[in-house]
């Protein structure tokens, strides 16, 4: 049995360091209108970055809708430490993540874990319609996965 289902698969996220300049570049290579670039990380987020509450760790999004269910998140992360920031500093621009919708987060977390990844943050979409979670796939897949649970069903 599938840790997680491959036809729920819906996003790839990419860091950068400059949005405005992201989206453009990217709505010129879709063909399509620039999407906007909101703040994320209000109190509701209640994030956790490895185990620790993480408060101050925000971004800003924008979603490009690229096939039905399929979007391309584009993530300017502040200086404050996340996954985000982390991955930045490290790395650089780049994929970030891909994410899967489930059901179950803590089932999808423990079939994560009997795969090898663990969990590196945490938190709640600002309005509190779901939560995301994040595992490091490092080693295993090259590339964080990313468990994003709807409440809203």
């Amino acid at each position: 049995m599938a840790a997680l289902d491959p036809k729920r698969f819906s996003q790839v996220g990419f860091i950068v360091k400059d949005i405005d300049e992201a989206r453009e570049n990217f709505a010129k290579l879709f063909g399509c209108e620039v999407p906007p670039a909101n703040p994320c990380g209000s109190p509701a987020a209640k994030t956790v970055y490895k185990g620790e509450p993480a408060p101050d760790a925000k971004s800003k999004l924008a979603f490009f809708n690229l096939v039905p269910g399929v979007q391309l998140e584009l993530i300017e992360p502040n200086e404050e430490m996340s996954t985000w920031r982390e991955y930045l500093n490290e790395k650089g621009e780049g994929i970030h993540h891909i994410a899967i919708n489930v059901d179950n987060t803590e089932e999808a977390v423990k079939a994560c874990e009997a795969l090898g990844m663990k969990v590196v943050q945490r938190g709640f979409y600002d309005d509190e319609s779901g939560q995301y979670t994040y595992l490091d796939g490092g080693n295993i897949f090259k590339c964080v996965i990313e468990l994003l649970e709807s409440f809203n069903k």
